[in-house]
Parts: C-alpha cells; structure tokens; sequence
C-alpha cells in the first residue's frame, strides 16, 4: 500500500490492483452506519477493524460496490452485539474503505481512512443494516498562547507516558512531534492511548480544539500517574525478590561453610528443617506468615528457653496438617452402589439418598454439600455408612466420637497460653487424615454436654455451617483453616437432645431397626463370616443353619440392630473353636436350632403376652424407644376405695394425662361399653393403672388407647386378645389421634409374637415404610375411634355364670357380708368364698333370635 496525494493503490480480493480516490468534500445524503464496539474512530486516522457479524459483512460488500463511504459509530454498551440507533452515540466519522481481505473463517478484515467528524441525523433505515443522514462537524480553533501551550504540555507529557509503557512503540513519539495541527495531534494522541471509550468519545465530541486539548492534557496526567505508579510497585516486588534470593543464596553458603567446619549446630539444623517443611507445606498465606514469624523468634531463642519448646510444638502441627494436600474423588455412582450393596443389607432409602448426595458432587464438584446426620437405633450401620462412602468416594476416613463432651477446648483446642496445650478433635482429625477433603464422621453427636466450661454443641455450629467452616479457627493454631472440602457426617441415636440450631445445620436421614429376615440375611451375608474368621476357624469347620440363626434372633436378643446377635454369634464360634483346639478330629460342625440352647444356654427371651393377657384388665400396646421399639403390658386393676385413679410405673406426665383422659372416656362411656355397673361403682373403688418395668423411664401419648382398652377389659370383663398390640392417642371424645415411629414398633411387635397391630388411621401411609415381609406375618387395622379398637381388641363377653364375667356387677349394690367366709369382689359385690359356696355348673340360656 502507497499514498500518492489523495490516491490510495490496494489489492482486491480478486488480486486486481486499484485505485481509491479521497479528499471527497462533499457528503451525500444518507451513509451506512458501521456500529463500533468497544472502540472509537477518530478523523484523520487509518483504523483496521475485523467484521464478523452478517449485517456488517453485507454493509461492507454494498460499500464496495458503491462510493466506497461509511459512517462509523461507536456503542454505548460494549455487550450489546446488534445495537439499534438508540444504542449508538449521536457524533462518529466518515470513512473510506481502503482495503478488505476475507478470512478463512468468512470473517472479512478491512482497512479504514477515516476523514471528517459528523453528527447523525435521522436513521432512515435499519434492516438489512443501519444507514442515517449526517452533518459535517467542523473544528473550532482559536489561536492563543494557551493553545500553543497545551500543544507543548500534550507532546511532553506523550513522550513521558511512550518512555513508561510497552505497548506504545518509539516511532509514535516521532509522529506526534510532526504532527502540527492541534486538532489532528489530539486525533493522533487518543488514538494510539488505551483510554475508556466514554474518555474518547467526550475527546471526538468536544468540537473546540482549545477545551479538547484540555481535557487531554487531563487524562494524560492521569495516565502518568498510574503507570507512575505501576513502576513503583513492579520495583518493590523485584527488591523483594532480589532480597529472598539474596537470602537463600547467603544461606545456602552459610550451610556449606558450616558444614565443612564440621560446626552445624543441631539447634539451627533443627530450625533449617522446620524452615524447609514450611516451604513444603504449601501454606495459605496467612499461615506461612505466622510460620515465618514463629520460626524467626525460634532461632532467636536458646534451646533451654522454656519457650522453645512451645514454639517448636506450634511449629510441627502447623507443618502437619494438610493444607493443600487432597485426595482425588472416585464419583463413579456404579461403583458407589456396589460398595454401598456390599457393605450393607437393604436400607435401600438410605442409599438413595447417598448415591443423590454423590451425584450432585460429580455435577458440581465446588458445591457445598449438606451436613448429613445418620439418626438410629444402635448397631443399624450408622457407623459403617460413613466408612462405606468413604471407601466409595476413594477420600479418607476419620471418626471421632462427641459422646460424653462437656469441654468447649474439647473441640476448639485451648490457647497456648496455657501448660500441655492441643489443638481441638477436629484439627487432630484432620492431621490424622493427611488429607484436606476426608469424610469426617461426627459420632454420638446427640450425646455432647455442657457445664461451666462452655458449650461444645455451639462450638459444633460454626464446624458443621458451610458458611462459616471455611475459615474454622482452633485456639491453638489461631489461624483460619478451610473444612469446607470435608464431608461431614454425623450419626445419632435421638433427636431431641441435639439443639435446635445445630440440629437446622444437618439433614436428617433416618434408619429403622431391622426385621427378623434382615437380621437372619445380615448374620449369614456379614456377621457369621466375621467371627468365623475372628475366632481362628475357616468355613470348613463350622456352619450355621438357617433354623439355629432364628432362634438366635428370637430366643437371645431383643434389638432393633444386629450388635447382640453378632455377640452370641460370636460366642457359639467360641465355644466350637475351644473344640478344635482340645483336639477334635471332626471335619465340620453345623449349628442347627437344638443345638443352641447347648451351646448358649436357655433362651433368654420368652414371649409373655399370651401369659400376660390371660385375665382381664391388661393389654399390650407398643412404643417407640431411641433404640428401637418395644412392647408394654399395661395392667390395670380396682379395689374398694374413694374413686381415686393411681397410676404407676415411672411414667412422665404426658403420659400420666393420657391415662387421666382415658379414665375420664371409660368412665363417661362405660353403659355403652356393656359394662353392668352400679351408679355409684366408680365412686367407691379406686382404679390403679401400673405399666410393668419400673425402673425404665416412659413418657408419650401414645399408649392411650392401650389404656383405655385395658379399663374397658377391666369394667367389662372381656379379656384382651393375647396377639393383639395397639399404638394411638386418645381424646376424652374417643377420637384416636396419629403417632410416629410405626415401623419400629411394628417390629417389636413381630418380636412379641403379635399377629394384629392397631394403629391410627391417619398413620395408614406410614405402611409403605414397613418391610413386606412383616406385612405377611402382621395384619394392620387403622381406626378412627376407640370404640373400632375395643371390637378389634376384646374378646366376645362370655354369657355365662356371675364367676365367669370377671368383675361385672348388679346395678343394685349387695347388703353388706356377715360372714367372714365372704370377701368383697373388685366391684363391690359379695363374692362366696369357694369352701363356704360350692359353685354348681349351670346350663347357659338360650338366645332368642
């Protein structure tokens, strides 16, 4: 390319040479407006753009086919990619296509002379492309000493800003200082400066040459500044880099000399090596500052300080945690579920819900997972969860146990200020695991105190808060470190003593205790290979039946986990490996169901219920314990008294008001129970209420349709049925309200033998959660009143003698007994003594139809 005059020769996309002629004075009407992004064209300047955008293209091909000229428009926002005449400044200049040449990519890159300012007038049209109507905007120039002035100031200050930054070549210095027209040097200057776009576009507006020059003048002060500024600062960094070098080249010679003196003080090896861990630690940047700053005191002491040591100590937790140190995760979800079906039998939701938490790892790898708290009764697995998503996951693992914390320090660490100070559990966790992102399990979280020491559970908020966890700060260390990369779990037996916030800070994920099949898959899939091999013998010595495991489970262990049976387990492989090593020459022994009680001796659990419900007045209901369900024998009985209503058994007071309330149901309701009464029957025998294991604490409402039935037992006389188990609230109005916990008592309920479960009708849906193989052995019945319970629950009335109707009794009371052969029957009537009234056998009537 050659100027020659107003003459411009280039080279088509064809490889034709032409001419291209400039100068033109006159503008037409209407030119095409070319939006500029992120840049400004001034007058007088040669500007190379790339155009890639469809409507551009077409705007530079109809140009070329034409004059040649274009309007070129800088945006308002540099995001906008298509902006509309609103979006464009109102002032822009006229340009000639000089040169074009298209890409590879169809991308086209042209070469632009622009010539004059103008003003945009109305856009006429907008599609295919922008085209409006311009005004020439002349230059306005006043001759002064001012403006020679600032001609001067704007050279000098260029030359200064050319001196300090790279981009700007030397040649620009000698075209400025040619340039004589103020208007072009201001053209020249913005042109070549990286200022803002809002800066250029106020230079090319402003229309008076003398105001433009000023602001110029402006921006290049600033600009001067800055760069001032950035030399400065790149300064400081090379001294600070040429000091440390300085240091470790002064080092390393001091190392030598030393050493071949044979003069190496084993103090200041001591202190070279911490100084090389802590270069090898990869510490954030606060802490290696602490380090340094430790270190220098160190090597400033004697051995024989008393703070040396402390210092030292400090020093080698510091370098012994993993700062940067992590494992890579293992997010395949297959492999996850094979280790998780492996280690553990069914609880299938459970997995769900681990293999979900997994998933959204692999999706985002950065996100901040949710705290989750594994809640249960004990020996269900919490535990083993925790070791099996670890394994999974290819992290780490490492467990520590809150049960039994009173201590903040406990958690935190305590200060070192003070004699034999530690960090805290959770800082030893993670110098245990060697790894920055292991799974931590958090275990017996429920089981933390707190006394005058402080209140570990709030220590707990701030550990187990993705917010705040990564910036922990033990008191010991006093440095912030990140446990945001560590899955947290934590496992549980019980909800309630776990605070209200800290508890907000976990999602709950609940495990059931298991049924008898669970338990008989789990003892032949897990625990008999266990202690098989804990106990020296191999699968050819010893084998379990199927038959002998249940009666392991039925007869020995009453438990919601598998704990206990793994313990007797474990001692029936005891006393066959004692057989062996006596010197037994048989090949194999197999463990069958009579063989049992030999080796474990009798049961150890007995079914009852059947014994318990032989008289009227008792009933089994069913309740909910933290580990597991149970059963509960809820006797009643009444005696000559004053009305009075004695309830026993260490019961809570939730539970003492739902005896008051069925109490106060029977007692409106006992015509329509079919109880023969007198009037005056309740006002003259007191009515005892006793739940049987007195030592155990019990509480909840929902034993009180249990107790209701057992009073209505007692005033009618119709015995419970011996395999019937219930569960419900009541009201005084006989409404049977919801209860939780369904699926752990219907297991102590397949425990106890029962065969119908009563339970409330709003808890039918809770039926999904129960195994079906209990489903088969177990009939629900939800109800919706205490009158549905008491048909399900009573046995049919007996239409028999007096004797035979248990405590029933003649409206009319009896006179009074005269002889001491005769005794007064709960319900007041004279009973005859059986030697002084020889019952006779009596026919029953028959009923009408």
């Amino acid at each position: 390319m050659a100027a020659n005059d107003d003459k411009l020769i280039t080279i088509t996309s064809a490889g034709e040479p032409q001419q291209v002629e400039f100068g033109q004075s006159v503008l037409p009407d209407a030119l095409p407006v070319l939006p500029l992004r992120d840049t400004v064209a001034f007058p007088d300047m040669l500007t190379p753009l790339a155009i890639g955008q469809e409507r551009s293209i077409e705007l530079i091909n109809d140009v070329l086919a034409g004059n040649r000229m274009l309007a070129m428009v800088a945006g308002r926002d540099p995001e906008n990619e298509h902006p509309g005449p609103d979006q464009l400044y109102d002032v822009g200049v006229v340009g000639t296509v000089a040169r074009m040449m298209k890409m590879p990519d169809d991308t086209l890159r042209v070469l632009i002379q622009c010539s004059q300012r103008v003003k945009m007038g109305e856009y006429v049209s907008t599609a295919p492309y922008l085209v409006a109507r311009v005004d020439e905007l002349p230059d306005v120039i006043e001759q002064s000493t001012e403006l020679e002035a600032l001609v001067r100031s704007v050279q000098a200050s260029f030359n200064q800003i050319v001196e300090g930054v790279p981009y700007l070549p030397e040649e620009v210095m000698v075209a400025v200082a040619n340039v004589d027209d103020p208007s072009a040097l201001v053209h020249v200057i913005a042109g070549s400066l990286r200022l803002k776009t809002e800066e250029k576009q106020e230079l090319l507006q402003q229309v008076n040459v003398t105001k433009r020059l000023r602001r110029l003048a402006q921006l290049l002060a600033r600009e001067a500044d800055v760069i001032a500024m950035g030399t400065k600062i790149q300064t400081q960094v090379q001294e600070e880099v040429d000091k440390s070098q300085r240091e470790f080249f002064l080092r390393q010679q001091l190392k030598a000399i030393q050493d071949e003196l044979g003069e190496t003080n084993p103090d200041q090896a001591e202190a070279a090596e911490l100084r090389e861990q802590i270069e090898q630690a990869g510490l954030p940047e606060d802490a290696l500052k602490a380090a340094n700053r430790e270190l220098d005191r160190l090597e400033r002491l004697p051995a024989a300080a008393a703070e040396y040591g402390v210092i030292r100590t400090y020093l080698e937790w510091i370098v012994s945690l993993p700062w940067s140190t992590f494992t890579e995760d293992n997010l395949d979800l297959k492999h996850a579920r094979e280790v998780l079906d492996e280690d553990h039998y069914d609880i299938e939701k459970v997995k769900d819900r681990l293999i979900e938490f997994l998933a959204v790892r692999k999706l985002k790898p950065d996100a901040r997972g949710s705290i989750l708290c594994l809640v249960g009764p004990p020996g269900v697995g919490k535990t083993s969860l925790g070791r099996s998503v670890a394994r999974a996951m290819g992290r780490k693992f490492e467990r520590i146990s809150l049960g039994g914390v009173r201590d903040e320090a406990e958690i935190r660490g305590h200060r070192r200020t003070y004699i034999g100070a530690m960090p805290g559990t959770i800082i030893r966790a993670m110098r245990d695991a060697e790894s920055a992102n292991p799974v931590l399990m958090i275990d017996e979280i429920d089981k933390m105190g707190a006394d005058f020491r402080g209140d570990p559970a709030s220590a707990m908020l701030e550990v187990l808060d993705p917010e705040q966890n990564s910036t922990f700060r033990d008191h010991y260390l006093d440095l912030p470190f990140d446990l945001s990369n560590v899955t947290f779990i934590a496992t549980a037996n019980m909800l309630e003593p776990i605070p209200g916030p800290l508890r907000d800070r976990m999602e709950m994920i609940h495990l059931s205790g298991y049924t008898e099949q669970d338990k008989l898959q789990i003892a032949k899939r897990y625990l008999v290979p266990r202690q098989i091999e804990r106990n020296g013998l191999t699968p050819t010595k010893i084998a379990f039946a199927d038959d002998a495991l249940l009666e392991i489970i039925e007869g020995y262990t009453r438990e919601a986990g598998v704990r206990n049976l793994e313990r007797e387990i474990g001692s029936v492989c005891r006393k066959v490996a004692r057989v062996f090593a006596e010197g037994s020459r048989r090949s194999k022994r197999t463990i069958r169901r009579e063989q049992v009680t030999e080796l474990l001796g009798k049961r150890k659990i007995k079914p009852d219920a059947r014994q318990r419900a032989e008289q009227p007045g008792v009933a089994t209901g069913l309740a909910w314990t933290p580990v597991g369900g149970d059963v509960l024998y809820i006797e009643a009985t009444a005696y000559p008294g004053k009305g009075a209503l004695q309830i026993t058994g260490q019961l809570g007071d939730v539970m003492r008001e739902s005896a008051q309330a069925a109490m106060s149901y029977v007692k409106g309701h006992a015509a329509e129970l079919g109880a023969d009464l007198a009037e005056d029957w309740f006002a003259k025998h007191d009515i005892h209420i006793h739940v049987p294991a007195g030592a155990v604490p019990k509480d909840g409402p929902s034993a009180g349709i249990t107790m209701a039935t057992a009073l209505a037992s007692l005033i009618t006389g119709r015995k419970v049925k011996h395999d019937v188990a219930m569960t419900g609230e009541i009201t005084l109005t006989g409404q049977v309200l919801p209860i939780g916990g369904l699926k752990e008592k219907s297991l102590a309920a397949q425990q106890a033998e029962m065969r119908l479960v009563i339970a409330p009708k709003d808890n039918e849906a809770d039926v999904e959660e129960i195994p079906k193989a209990l489903l088969k052995n177990i009939k629900f019945r939800f109800v919706e009143s205490i009158g549905e319970v008491l048909k399900l629950a009573l046995e049919p009335k007996v239409r028999a003698n007096s004797k035979a109707s248990g405590i029933a009794a003649p409206k009319k009371p009896s006179p009074p007994a005269k002889s001491a052969s005769r005794a007064k029957s709960p319900n007041g009537r004279a009973k005859a003594s059986p030697k002084a009234m020889p019952v006779k056998k009596k026919t029953p009537a028959k009923r009408g139809r």
